[in-house]
């Protein structure tokens, strides 16, 4: 199980294109490049999904703590590319109401 991230900073905001499978065991990859944009406390966070095959509890988890802590600066977190099983993952768990999610197909 593998994972690519590419991080590119824009004026206020990143954009983080992952490519692969967001679980378990590829969690903590994103999780260590997210945590020093959480830190900065000046940029929104966008995270493209289109390459993503598969996502669980996991990944997630660490949507819900990033979504937390941009809320609490003022910051933004959208997800983009988001494949019809994925979204499911989000509409399951209440986080599509809570963030700004494009599907795949609104970005094509």
């Amino acid at each position: 199980m593998n994972i690519n991230i590419d991080t590119t900073e824009k004026e206020h905001e990143y954009l983080i294109v992952l490519d692969g499978e967001l679980d378990l065991y590829t969690a903590p990859e994103l999780q260590k490049v997210l945590d020093p944009i959480r830190q900065s406390g000046s940029h929104d966070i966008t995270i493209d999904l289109t390459d993503v095959s598969y996502m669980d509890s996991t990944g997630l988890g660490i949507f819900v703590g990033t979504l937390k802590d941009l809320n609490q600066h003022d910051r933004e977190l959208r997800v983009t590319g988001v494949s019809n099983r994925i979204l499911r993952l989000f509409e399951i768990t209440g986080l599509r109401d809570l963030m700004h999610i494009n599907e795949a197909s609104e970005v094509e």
